[in-house]
């Protein structure tokens, strides 16, 4: 049992691919199959003509700027993230998508410098070039001495959770899986003799109860568990009410923090029964910046998740976000007029979930229950 609260730092979907592999100091193969753009160094140009020269190549760390020093500063016990790109010069572009995204193997040091515990793997971009691009990513990351969840070499390595010993004792169990409605291609699904991702129909209440299942197998007294799910579409702050009764499913069954992303802007947060539930993160680290259409979102501010649990009883004792903005391919601290557009974003979504957010004197916001 571990003595004491735990901190888990928690974000949506690191993408460092594409654009961002570019800049770093051993970029891939830039050729793209988009239709309207087709090398991945002109996203590194839509960054520079919206904010300015971006100098290259970069040090490993530059994509996280001011990330590192706030996660330095909190001291997280525990750091997860959804890393949707393949990590891999292998493999053919899949068929049937119009986007790809991998990283060099060699950039693994710019992944590296957040130092994350879990990487959460079922998403919608871990199998963009194909099963050798999946095998080899899974590599590149054992070889890093990375922990992943939600893909493997069969159905049932995709299945295993992450296990993250604490220090003094206890562990946290990260399960990831995925969902169609994130974009998922039913056939990246792992089975008994195919790599793939551990994918789920849908959140069916047949799909929760399969899960407890599982659970109950693996949870020890003083685990704390995330599930991490990789869901919903990419912009609106709905939720529909099959997700709200398959996040509760989640922690009826024993699940103590709902991690869920895919939406590339943060969406509502909800207590529900003492523990979190995070219907979508928003992205972390991409390079949309400069990309149009959806400014009304404002996915240029991304948002870090410091989630404290009394192990004991798995409930969130504190939840505070720190808000940054997306500058030149670097994250950067977001403005107080930035940080209190969100906190009136979130608050007003998050309301109907009976979830008010606050803004503290330092500027880092803060969950309130309102019943």
């Amino acid at each position: 049992m571990h003595t004491g609260a735990v901190t888990l730092f928690l974000c949506g979907d690191v993408m460092l691919g594409r654009g961002v592999d570019q800049i770093l100091p051993h970029p891939g193969d830039p050729a793209l199959r988009e239709t309207y753009i087709h090398d991945a160094r002109a996203y590194v140009g839509l960054a520079e003509a919206a904010n300015g020269p971006i100098p290259q190549p970069v040090d490993y760390s530059w994509p996280w700027g001011e990330a590192l020093a706030v996660l330095e500063d909190a001291a997280p016990d525990v750091r997860v993230v959804n890393l949707e790109t393949a990590v891999t010069g292998d493999g053919e572009f899949a068929h049937g998508k119009g986007v790809h995204y991998r990283m060099s193997p060699a950039n693994l040091p710019c992944l590296a410098a957040l130092r994350p515990d879990v990487c959460a793997l079922a998403n919608n971009h871990v199998l963009d070039f194909g099963r050798p691009g999946l095998e080899e990513t899974l590599d590149s990351l054992a070889a890093a001495g990375l922990r992943t969840a939600g893909a493997g070499r069969d159905a049932t390595a995709a299945g295993r959770p992450a296990i993250v010993p604490l220090d003094g004792g206890g562990r946290v169990l990260v399960f990831s899986f995925g969902m169609p409605s994130s974009g998922i291609p039913e056939d990246w699904a792992a089975t008994e003799d195919r790599p793939g991702v551990d994918f789920v129909t849908g959140p069916t209440v047949a799909v929760a109860a399969g899960f407890a299942a599982r659970l109950r197998q693996l949870k020890h007294p003083g685990d704390i568990v995330v599930a991490s799910v990789h869901w919903g579409p990419n912009w609106g702050y709905d939720v529909s009410r099959a997700e709200i009764r398959f996040a509760h499913a989640l922690v009826d069954a024993g699940v103590d923090i709902v991690h869920g992303h895919s939406s590339h802007h943060p969406r509502p947060l909800e207590t529900y029964r003492g523990r979190l539930v995070l219907y979508g993160c928003g992205d972390l680290v991409d390079d949309y910046e400069g990309i149009g259409g959806y400014e009304r979102y404002r996915d240029d501010l991304r948002l870090l998740y410091l989630v404290t649990v009394d192990p004991d009883t798995g409930r969130t004792t504190g939840a505070r976000i720190v808000t940054l903005q997306a500058r030149r391919m670097r994250l950067e601290h977001a403005s107080d007029e930035d940080t209190a557009w969100l906190r009136a974003a979130l608050d007003g979504c998050s309301r109907e979930f009976g979830t008010g957010v606050d803004r503290e004197p330092d500027g880092t916001l803060t969950l309130r229950a309102l019943r």
